[in-house]
């Protein structure tokens, strides 16, 4: 059975925001809501890979105290693009 695209969006935003960490909660909280939505299928994807990563590994690749895996470097650089903008 296949998740229908609203309810996967409704629980990638809950996944978004209750990660266990506050500084990865608002990071990618921050994103989810103001870009989420628009990630395409292939993006959502990769998203709900780098919502399975532990938050210290997150918080590290989004400081720049760490390098991510070459498959979520896009997906970082574009996390933080954003929260730099918004900021």
């Amino acid at each position: 059975m296949t998740e229908d695209r609203d309810i996967r969006l409704r629980r990638l935003g809950i996944r978004s925001w209750r990660r266990g960490t506050r500084e990865v909660d608002l990071v990618l909280g921050r994103f989810w809501d103001e870009a989420g939505q628009a990630l395409d299928a292939s993006e959502l994807d990769l998203y709900e890979d780098l919502l399975c990563e532990n938050d210290q590994d997150l918080y590290a690749w989004f400081s720049g105290q760490a390098e991510p895996p070459d498959r979520f470097i896009c997906l970082i650089a574009r996390i933080n693009a954003h929260g730099t903008a918004s900021a």
